[in-house]
């Protein structure tokens, strides 16, 4: 029984809600940027990642992601290059002797570099070229109308999902970053378990990519 379009909507949006709720690199950024920088920082974190989707479906539209499957070396070092940014970025949070709270506003990233990491972190991230490469195809169906329309929905609840997921993140953790003000101690310990997050979530996804190939 074929299934009608409003239908294959649905289950698109509950595979990427399962996908973009689980804890990994980028919702591990948006946190760590909404608790340094506040509630912007972590909103221009969430604009690069949504950004960055948009990237992969154009990606995953136009099958270029085909390559990354035919050529496993490609897709092998786009994973340890990935792994390897957000382990950097953890290590330098790690080892930053201040909290958070601590952190003088003239040396917290401004907007536009919170932006082109959390952009660049979601583009090193294969899992979302593999979601591309095996997922994405199967949603795009010749009954239901031109592939470039259909790329274009799905693309819009890839963001919307993003943007809502991540969203709250960045407000809850933002707010939450008052309480660190008035609490010097817990602000370094945030930072140290911000930092640690990051690197334990990069070698994760380095080592879970790797058992998968």
């Amino acid at each position: 029984m074929t299934m009608d379009y409003a239908t294959q909507l649905w289950l698109f949006f509950a595979l990427v809600f399962g996908i973009v709720v689980l804890p990994g690199m980028d919702m591990a950024f948006v946190l760590g940027s909404a608790l340094a920088g506040g509630r912007r920082s972590g909103l221009h974190a969430v604009a690069g990642l949504v950004a960055a989707g948009a990237c992969h479906v154009i990606v995953g539209a136009l099958g270029i992601s085909a390559l990354l499957a035919v050529v496993p070396g490609a897709m092998q070092a786009m994973l340890l290059l990935g792994a390897g940014y957000v382990a950097w970025i953890g290590w330098s949070v790690l080892r930053s002797q201040a909290g958070f709270a601590a952190v003088p506003a003239q040396q917290r990233r401004t907007g536009w570099a919170t932006f082109r990491q959390a952009a660049l972190t979601n583009l090193l991230n294969p899992k979302a070229y593999m979601f591309m490469l095996a997922v994405f195809p199967q949603f795009l169906r010749p009954e239901f109308g031109p592939m470039g329309r259909q790329a274009f929905v799905l693309g819009l609840i890839i963001a919307s999902t993003q943007a809502g997921v991540y969203g709250l993140l960045a407000l809850g953790a933002g707010g939450a970053r008052g309480w660190l003000l008035a609490r010097p101690g817990a602000g370094v310990a945030v930072n140290r378990g911000v930092g640690a997050l990051l690197i334990l979530v990069a070698v994760a996804t380095c080592v879970g990519g790797l058992r998968g190939m």
